[in-house]
């Protein structure tokens, strides 16, 4: 039943991206703009799935490959002899083919006749890539030619104040550096270096790609906590941009302890160097990490006072008459929006966009200004769009999004460390608009 309803969602996006493509056709719309935000918007109506806007483009493309180049694999995933995982796979190992190359693979694989029953992951995969370079080898070998130019490096929250690294690199490359880290770890374990095998790697890896100890140099932390938190041992967490939630003692741990110069040991990597709080100035204290050695080296990481209104926990605002805006308040934006504003995307903030357009008289300032991926700034700006700003109980800040097709959804800015208590005493009202869902809830 489940993949039933998957074919049937399918046809019905292909369906409203042809008609809005009809829609704005009608309207005079260059067939290149035609179906730009369609993804967004499909994203965005499906509320029990929560996708992302990038999901939903992705999600638009699988439709049209099933619905219009392979009939039969839709007609599998309909009957329930592939799951959407597997229909996708089929549509993912095809991408390089043209039309009638993909409708070929498709009748020669047959998977609505029960060719892959049984059949794992691998094996599926293994029989499209066979297909499809007996159909067409010299764009597969293209395929792979391109795939180096997609290489990347994310970073993503991992539990306990830990993240996962992760590099997409061509085989050569990433087979020689583990090989390197891994020849580094077996070279300190053997002169007796008690950390593990992995902790070893790991080190070296910070060591080499940033060329510090402790791979920290010279970096602005933006750590959002409360006072009661810093000052006097509450457990409400802290906010870390770029990472996410992170525990209070942890937090206080990273801003309080006492400047210390770490041993040959310790440099090794069996304790971390230790943060130092220094006053330097009336305005900014500073944090200095110090890990000496054979070399004096100094991090300095920049701790930023963010204040808060104590009623509503709302951070103060602040406004500039610039087009542009300015370092310090798009700063301020990032850290009370965390990541982008847009229902379901948590892309990071590429862009700080005027919800009111500067060119229809919106304002640079901090109620006018949302942090947005490009993406998603870019979709914003299509015909039928509209954005603007909500006055919600509790103080803090809301868009009200309007898509071309009529439906509204609201998004909030994260509640901040701290905010629980101030909202407890203001309760939040259900959403005035039932179409939509805010974007986060109070905990």
């Amino acid at each position: 039943m489940k993949s039933a309803i998957t074919g049937l969602q399918a046809r019905i996006a292909v369906a409203f991206d042809l008609a809005q493509r009809q829609e704005r056709a009608a309207a005079g719309v260059p067939v290149s703009e035609r179906g730009q935000g369609v993804g967004a918007q499909l994203a965005l109506a499906r509320k029990t799935t929560r996708e992302s806007p990038n999901r939903g483009s992705r999600l638009l493309g699988l439709a049209k490959a099933l619905v219009v180049e392979m009939p039969r694999t839709l007609a599998a995933l309909e009957s329930g002899q592939l799951n959407e995982w597997r229909a996708t796979l089929l549509v993912k190992e095809t991408a390089c083919l043209s039309v009638e190359d993909r409708c070929a693979v498709d009748d020669e694989l047959a998977p609505d006749t029960g060719t892959f029953d049984g059949k794992g992951d691998r094996s599926i995969i293994a029989a499209v890539k066979a297909a499809a370079y007996r159909r067409d080898p010299r764009s597969v070998a293209q395929r792979a030619s391109h795939a180096a130019s997609e290489r990347t490096v994310s970073l993503r929250p991992a539990p306990d104040t830990m993240t996962y690294l992760t590099a997409l690199l061509p085989v050569a490359q990433g087979v020689a550096a583990y090989a390197a880290l891994t020849r580094s770890a077996d070279t300190a374990r053997s002169t007796g270096d008690p950390r593990t095998r992995g902790q070893v790697m790991a080190d070296t890896l910070i060591e080499r790609t940033t060329g510090t100890p402790g791979g920290i140099s010279g970096v602005e932390l933006h750590l959002v906590m409360t006072d009661r938190t810093l000052f006097q041992g509450d457990s409400e967490p802290a906010r870390l941009k770029g990472y996410g939630i992170v525990p209070a003692e942890w937090a206080r741990t990273l801003i309080c302890t006492t400047n210390q110069t770490p041993n040959r040991q310790e440099r090794a990597g069996v304790q971390e160097p230790r943060l130092g709080f220094q006053a330097t100035g009336a305005q900014e204290p500073r944090l200095g990490l110090q890990a000496t050695g054979a070399q004096d080296d100094e991090f300095t990481v920049w701790l930023r006072r963010l204040y808060t209104a104590p009623g509503t926990g709302e951070l103060l605002s602040m406004d500039s008459k610039a087009r542009l805006f300015p370092p310090r308040l798009r700063r301020f934006i990032e850290s009370r929006d965390d990541t982008c504003r847009t229902p379901y995307c948590d892309a990071p903030i590429r862009h700080i966009d005027h919800v009111v357009p500067w060119h229809a008289g919106g304002a640079t300032t901090l109620a006018n200004g949302a942090g947005l991926c490009e993406a998603c700034n870019h979709t914003k700006e299509n015909p039928g769009w509209t954005t603007t700003t909500k006055t919600m109980p509790g103080g803090r800040h809301t868009l009200h999004i309007r898509t071309p097709t009529g439906h509204s959804y609201l998004s909030q800015a994260p509640p901040l460390p701290g905010s629980f208590y101030a909202e407890r005493l203001i309760p939040e009202p259900p959403p005035a608009l039932s179409q939509g869902v805010p974007r986060s809830h109070s905990p």
